[in-house]
């Protein structure tokens, strides 16, 4: 298949291509509880997916004092831990990652997880020879900044100008478009579909069906 605009395609891993979204609220909840504070709902605690840890428990609890933070991230750790080995890919991910592979896109992936927890994620999901990088966020700076996208071209030689980013959060769309990159919407993980639009995607999918649909179509 002859690639019509793009040669890097950049994921977001949790929301995007993993089914952690619940798991990751229940944590930032957990964690809290633990350390008797006051518990964010599950809209403060998903719009921070993305972020890394650190800035995720700041915007999460902005009005706690800022000694509990570091007791917030070691908690939602603890928790996070336990589960991950169990969480899926959302259905069709893998034949999708495959696919654009084997027609000839550099894969990357951009996240908020750490080194140590991305390493896991795709050691479990066992997509470890999928993708040609990837950046973790205590590597260099969190989303929204741009520094993920231009590291990743950087690396691999490419253009941003040709390059795509997909998340589901509007720290994933923000990143893309400080970085002048293309980004896509996918309105199946932690963000709603009426915070992604204003960002303005080339393409909101509503499933990995769609999304995969378009990027064989236009990508």
């Amino acid at each position: 298949m002859a690639k019509k605009q793009f040669d890097l395609i950049v994921f977001d891993w949790d929301g995007t291509l993993m089914d952690s979204t619940a798991t990751i609220v229940k944590c930032i909840q957990s964690a809290a509880k633990d350390l008797g504070l006051p518990i964010p709902n599950e809209n403060a605690a998903s719009y921070v997916i993305g972020l890394s840890l650190a800035d995720a428990m700041r915007m999460a609890m902005p009005d706690i004092d800022p000694k509990y933070y570091p007791r917030m991230v070691e908690r939602y750790r603890y928790h996070y831990l336990a589960k991950d080995h169990e969480l899926p890919l959302f259905a069709g991910v893998r034949e999708m990652l495959n696919e654009l592979a084997q027609d000839g896109y550099f894969l990357a992936v951009a996240t908020g997880k750490s080194r140590v927890g991305l390493s896991r994620a795709l050691h479990t999901a066992n997509l470890m020879s999928v993708f040609d990088a990837t950046r973790c966020s205590d590597e260099t700076f969190s989303k929204p900044h741009p520094a993920m996208l231009q590291e990743l071209t950087r690396e691999l030689g490419q253009d941003m100008r040709r390059t795509l980013m997909i998340g589901d959060t509007t720290h994933d769309l923000l990143m893309a478009n400080n970085a002048g990159a293309s980004a896509i919407a996918v309105e199946y993980g932690a963000h709603d579909a009426a915070l992604l639009e204003p960002l303005n995607p080339v393409y909101s999918a509503k499933s990995v069906d769609e999304l995969h649909h378009w990027l064989k179509e236009n990508a």
